[in-house]
């Protein structure tokens, strides 16, 4: 399915009004040129929004930690102490670490990582996945999409990280080992500050979205008593 044909779905699911996905991908050769934003990247979700692809390397990411996950440096040093007895997000440096590991960040073999709404695409080809930045409401039509045609419990999961952790590191990873798990995300407090206040984040790696395009004409998203009093609240 192409990016305008998988457009008219969404606007046909979740109105006129709704934001249209990020696609994510990695590239050796910037986009576009994009300023330095000091601290999180999701400092350029406005720019985004009004249709510009954004380009982040090493050099233009002002967070460390957005650097880690994005897959551009090592772990800064600071990062467990940091997030531990600053941001008291957990409970000693240990834990950090731990969920660190877990997490599996790696480094990009590609220099620059790229960001624009899926109709600034003429195709899927080559990205890892894309995000949703949305409202409760779409993102239970999301979830419930996501659900259709699987029953494991972590089809779609709600894990400890940072904005950019599960909106780009978990994405990467899945997509790379061929996955199907979707990831709920911005939990996390100092990336919520740059999002509307009734917004989460689903992101969709492109492992699992091939599939998904394919059964969303079935799913509850169209012709369902129940969708269409969400839909009509969305309209409104």
């Amino acid at each position: 399915m192409k990016p305008a044909t998988f457009i008219e779905y969404l606007r046909k699911a979740f109105g006129q009004k709704a934001d249209l996905p990020i696609a994510v991908w990695y590239s050796d050769e910037p986009l576009s040129a994009t300023e330095k934003a000091g601290g999180c990247i999701f400092k350029h979700l406005d720019a985004i929004d009004r249709g510009a692809t954004v380009s982040l390397d090493g050099d233009n990411t002002g967070c460390g930690g957005g650097k880690f996950y994005c897959g551009f440096s090592d772990m800064p040093p600071h990062v467990p102490a940091f997030v531990s007895e600053k941001e008291h997000y957990k409970a000693s440096p240990e834990l950090v670490l731990d969920i660190i590991r877990r997490t599996d960040v790696r480094r990009s073999p590609r220099r620059y990582l790229n960001l624009a709404r899926i109709d600034m695409l003429d195709s899927f080809e080559s990205i890892e996945g894309i995000v949703f930045i949305a409202s409760p409401d779409i993102i239970s039509g999301l979830v419930t999409w996501a659900c259709y045609d699987r029953n494991e419990p972590d089809t779609v999961c709600a894990l400890f990280g940072s904005g950019c952790a599960n909106t780009v590191t978990q994405l990467a990873n899945e997509n790379s080992r061929g996955g199907y798990r979707c990831f709920l995300g911005m939990f996390d407090p100092s990336a919520r500050i740059h999002i509307a206040a009734d917004r989460l984040s689903l992101a969709i790696p492109m492992s699992r979205l091939g599939t998904m395009l394919k059964t969303m004409p079935q799913c509850c998203l169209f012709d369902t008593h129940a969708w269409s009093k969400i839909r009509d609240r969305l309209d409104r």
